[in-house]
């Protein structure tokens, strides 16, 4: 294809060109929600970062599947039903629905595919059975295990060893397992349990293995993609290579991808600190638009800190980029123009989204400075062009920025928010010291296109605002 796209490969450890199986088509599956309540901004992050994924895939390749799965039992889901009192099924449709609403807000497109593990029971049944017949899996007390053992390179996705695993480590053996790191394929079902008639008796399946049947059944024995967040790497994904190659004898996934975690001011998202944050929780502070450009702000192979500054700077980011469209009403976007070269280049380069934004405060300060109508009619087509590769400048410009300028947070003023200038100085410094100089260089053209003068110091970066603002040290 014309465009290189380049993706850092967990297995790899490395930046990869993408080389799909079948010319001309690319294959994805995202590991997708467990569905037993609302979306949480954990649950966001990868849904926002491979939607732009496969908004560039799509731009690139005249084929693409992209998969995004529902986990619709699992033991989770049956203790919501039961403390809410009503039938699993009830449990999940609920929060589907929900899901769909939320990620519609995000500007999330709907993936080609979105099987749920209850449809595909019988394809997940006969990977078991496969698994049993080459000797990579056995039976036990009712359960089916997959057998560590027989795959050598177990632990290579993760970088973990199996002996390390076990040296030290607190493992409840179970006593069918032949290897504490043998894991459950199928299980059996008590009769309150949601379960189906199995070779093995009555059961349900067991986590890993419902992915691989899946992807296997709508996508085939190779995959192109596998996306999901870090958290899955091990033992989720490690485990979905060993069951699909074992299964097949065949390279299971080309290419994994994974999205860095959410943080909120600075710490864990968990039940115990009272900090998850929920999408639709977040929808009433803000538009789906300003959240998810604030998902996006940060390379997502980086972790991303949540805070009321980087909501602040996503409101802002809006307004300027919604300004310069809504500034050039009667101006007639030219046909035919595509996405911003840069802005397809900084994608092609691993997703760097905070790139591709710099590049749009530029297409937008370029557009209010142009004075010819050729001109104006060449950078708006390719300013929404380009947003739309990213899934921002969609609504109507007027209207977009009417909401923008209402809500309290979103105000206008005529100094600059200091906040916001020092949450992008703390990022730059962050990702030179990382040695992200793209990351660093695209941060500080975002701040100048908005009117901030930087000079780096020995004791710091300082800034000022064009104007003539005093000048300040970061």
């Amino acid at each position: 294809m014309s465009l290189a796209i380049q993706l850092y490969n967990t297995l790899a450890r490395a930046k990869e060109t993408l080389q799909p199986q079948q010319p001309g088509r690319v294959t994805m599956y995202v590991c997708g929600p467990t569905v037993y309540n609302y979306a949480h901004l954990g649950n966001a992050r990868p849904a926002v970062v491979f939607d732009v994924l496969a908004r560039l895939l799509r731009h690139a390749y005249p084929s693409v599947a992209y998969a995004r799965n529902f986990t619709d039992v699992d033991d989770k889901i049956h203790a919501a039903a039961v403390a809410a009192g009503v039938p699993i099924g009830a449990i999940t449709a609920r929060y589907i629905d929900a899901y769909h609403e939320d990620m519609q807000a995000l500007g999330v497109l709907p993936p080609d595919l979105e099987p749920r593990v209850t449809d595909h029971i019988p394809a997940i049944i006969a990977l078991v059975r496969t698994l049993v017949a080459r000797g990579h899996a056995y039976e036990a007390e009712g359960h089916v295990l997959f057998d560590v053992s027989s795959f050598p390179e177990y632990g290579r996705l993760s970088g973990r060893k199996p002996q390390d695993m076990l040296a030290g480590a607190r493992v409840e053996v179970a006593p069918y397992k032949r290897n504490p790191l043998d894991f459950v394929l199928w299980k059996p079902s008590t009769p309150e349990l949601p379960g189906w008639d199995s070779p093995w008796g009555r059961g349900r399946p067991g986590w890993h293995i419902e992915c691989s049947a899946m992807i296997g059944q709508h996508l085939g024995q190779t995959l192109d993609i596998h996306g999901g967040g870090q958290d899955l790497i091990f033992p989720h994904h490690e485990n979905e290579i060993a069951q699909g190659t074992c299964a097949h004898g065949t390279l299971y996934c080309r290419t994994w991808v994974h999205n860095s975690f959410v943080t909120v001011d600075g710490q864990k998202m968990s039940k115990s600190l009272g900090n998850v944050l929920l999408v639709r929780d977040l929808l009433r502070q803000a538009s789906g638009e300003a959240i998810r450009l604030a998902l996006l702000s940060t390379h997502y192979r980086h972790p991303l800190d949540w805070n009321d500054r980087r909501l602040a700077a996503a409101r802002r980011t809006l307004r300027q980029l919604y300004a310069a469209v809504s500034k050039v009403p009667e101006v007639e976007p030219a046909s035919g123009i595509g996405p911003d070269e840069d802005v397809l280049m900084a994608l092609a380069n691993d997703l760097n989204t905070p790139a591709a934004l710099a590049r749009l405060h530029r297409l937008a300060g370029e557009l209010a400075r142009a004075r010819s109508s050729d001109a104006r009619r060449h950078l708006k087509a390719s300013l929404l062009a380009s947003g739309a590769l990213l899934g921002l400048l969609q609504p109507d410009a007027g209207a977009a920025l009417s909401v923008l300028q209402g809500s309290p947070a979103a105000t206008e003023s005529v100094h600059v928010d200091p906040a916001w200038v020092e949450q992008l100085l703390s990022d730059r410094a962050r990702a030179r010291a990382r040695r992200d100089y793209a990351q660093a260089d695209a941060l500080r053209h975002r701040l100048e296109d908005a009117g901030i003068a930087l000079e780096d110091k020995p004791e710091g970066t300082s800034w000022r605002v064009a104007r003539g603002d005093a000048e300040r040290t970061a």
